[in-house]
């Protein structure tokens, strides 16, 4: 399956990809770099071994990981079968790439690549005022709260439109995320 990963590189010089392997010690890198404790690094790690990541892009300039984020599931509490949620984040970059759109151009590329493989609807935690720009939306619009509260933190954003249209309940993140503190 191809995917147009050009149209979000406005700076040729960062590549946009899925993780390899060799990218995984630059990720911890990023992640520990781009945030105040160990802990999203330990999630991204934590994820991974136990294979909770659903995708997993990096951003590199030349071989160097600059900036990652990770997608992983969701479920609903009452569950509603048939439909299949992710959780974005983190999304990290290093300090010094900050401010030049790398963020940006990871989550709308995941956001494509989740409703490619067939994704209903994605949630996080996060400012509001960066993540309304991608199209998310308080998640108790949806009828929607998380393991960690319903303030307008927590989002949600469909990817099919209309899935989430009547929803409610509660949605909950893979245990990892509490494991590390995150």
């Amino acid at each position: 399956m191809r995917f147009p990963w050009r149209k979000y590189l406005k700076d040729s010089t960062i590549n946009i990809r899925p993780e390899t392997p060799e990218d995984v010690p630059g990720i911890h890198r990023v992640n520990e770099s781009a945030f105040p404790t160990a802990a999203e690094a330990n999630l991204v790690d934590l994820c991974r071994s136990h294979g909770k990541h659903v995708l997993s892009l990096a951003a590199l300039e030349d071989k160097q990981v600059v900036g990652h984020i990770l997608f992983t599931p969701v479920t609903l509490d009452p569950p509603r079968p048939g439909w299949r949620g992710l959780g974005l984040g983190p999304v990290a970059i290093l300090p010094e790439y900050q401010g030049k759109g790398i963020g940006s151009r990871l989550i709308l590329m995941g956001l494509e690549l989740c409703r490619a493989q067939g994704y209903d609807y994605v949630v996080l935690l996060g400012d509001p005022r960066y993540y309304t720009r991608f199209g998310f939306i308080p998640g108790r619009e949806f009828g929607l709260s998380s393991e960690y509260g319903d303030g307008d933190e927590f989002q949600a954003r469909e990817i099919n439109p209309g899935v989430l249209r009547g929803a409610s309940g509660v949605v909950k993140y893979v245990p990892e995320f509490s494991e590390t503190g995150c």
